[in-house]
């Protein structure tokens, strides 16, 4: 993709493999789009939590709240938790600098918070899943969304997932501000349609989904999108912001796939057969986070190999205290398991996306996944789910993160391993193994 640029009354965009979009550039295109937006009284932002931390949308958030409040805008924001928890002042404070006061913050209670707007249809989900399922899906979201604002700012980051193919769009929206039913329904109906035929796509049964939801059901909320995709140089650790795209339609999403499958997917012409993944503390304290260690390199992973998670701030399984106590009881053992218990467990059957994390965070007996937790959740605990478990400090001290380079590394025993610096910026795949 060379380097482009677009405006029109609809959409603004900047891209290309070698744009890097520095602050000022950013603020002036994030102007651009909020005049498309009209005379303002009322505006509600809806970016990620902390757990985005690259996606650039906490500077970009920023801006908007600088920009409008100085005009008389009254501007809330909601950050979109879906199922993580609340963000602490910390992770505010670091996600979206010092200016906004703390009162702008709203959170979102995915279970108590939403009301319903619609139901799709159970023949839509057995023609989505191919005969898999045939259940209905409420369509939630958080109240707050039709509480009158004159322009909802749905801001984030596309990048390859697990679950939808790509991140973000629609699914900010009825994911990340949603409720229990269509997230729960949604990750399990990416669960059966196979995790490996999802990543890194556009148009899967899961974006399908949601699009459906919000353009039938949605479709009187003022929403603007604005999205991002990001590069790491991993030569200089620097972070580069190769597009950016803002529109009220799907045409934005479908052009940021494009670059993000470009700079995101690392085809490898060889299966590694051991990997090594480092978790930033400031991001992934549960495995429901850090299985993104899972995800985003099982296929890049040979037979029989090993997959190795350096995770010095793991303290919990899931970030809900129901989900964290049914990843406890069933763990990752694969998708008969799961199934299984699905079928026995009512509860795990009222939280499907709990048991669509417990298939997804499961190797189903192809490699090995070893887990090296910090001081905040014990060896054995990680053993109970399914993983290997080796301390961290013990497994650093052989496989050092701040030694290691992003990419094949031959240590000085001759050993060869794989290693990834953060498995929420991409996407690893065996080249063999990833058709598009």
């Amino acid at each position: 993709m060379c380097e482009d640029e677009k405006e029109d009354e609809f959409m603004i965009s900047r891209f290309g493999e070698e744009v890097s979009i520095q602050p000022d550039e950013l603020r002036g295109l994030v102007s651009q789009c909020l005049e498309n937006a009209g005379k303002l009284d009322r505006v509600l932002i809806l970016p990620p939590d902390h757990t985005r931390l690259n996606s650039m949308a906490g500077p970009i958030t920023a801006m908007v709240y600088e920009k409008l409040t100085a005009e008389g805008v009254q501007v809330d924001i909601l950050p979109t938790l879906g199922t993580h928890n609340p963000m602490t002042e910390a992770q505010l404070r670091m996600m979206f600098g010092d200016a906004i006061p703390l009162d702008a913050f709203k959170v979102h209670d995915w279970r108590n918070e939403v009301i319903c707007k619609g139901t799709i249809s159970g023949e839509m989900l057995s023609e989505l899943s191919g005969g898999k399922l045939d259940f209905t899906v409420d369509v939630e979201v958080n109240k707050m969304l039709f509480d009158g604002y004159d322009l909802i700012l749905s801001v984030g980051q596309v990048v390859p997932h697990e679950v939808v193919g790509m991140a973000n769009y629609t699914k900010n929206v009825v994911v990340g501000a949603g409720g229990s039913d269509l997230i729960n329904k949604s990750h399990f109906l990416g669960a059966v349609c196979n995790m490996e035929t999802i990543l890194g796509q556009t148009g899967t049964p899961v974006r399908k989904l949601f699009n459906h939801a919000v353009e039938t059901y949605l479709s009187d909320l003022p929403i603007t999108y604005i999205l991002t995709v990001m590069e790491q140089d991993y030569a200089s650790g620097e972070m580069h912001m190769r597009g950016f795209y803002s529109s009220d339609d799907e045409q934005c999403y479908t052009e940021a796939c494009e670059l993000a499958r470009a700079v995101n997917i690392t085809l490898l012409d060889r299966e590694p057969k051991k990997v090594v993944v480092y978790l930033d503390p400031h991001e992934f304290q549960s495995t429901w986070l850090g299985n993104k260690a899972v995800y985003r390199t099982r296929m890049a992973i040979a037979d029989d190999g090993e997959l190795i998670v350096l995770a010095p701030a793991l303290k919990e399984f899931g970030e809900d205290p129901v989900i964290d106590r049914l990843i406890r009881e069933y763990g990752y053992f694969g998708t008969p398991s799961t199934l299984k218990a699905v079928e026995e467990n009512e509860e795990l059957r009222d939280n499907l996306g709990a048991a669509a994390h417990l298939i997804h965070g499961s190797s189903e007996g192809r490699f090995g996944i070893t887990y090296c937790p910090g001081a905040d959740l014990s060896l054995e605990e990680v053993r109970s789910v399914g993983f290997n478990a080796v301390a961290y400090d013990e497994m650093a001290a052989h496989y050092n993160p701040e030694t290691l380079k992003d990419g094949f590394n031959t240590l000085p025993g001759g050993e060869e391993i794989f290693y990834i610096s953060n498995p929420a910026l991409g996407l690893w795949a065996f080249k063999e193994k990833f058709k598009n």
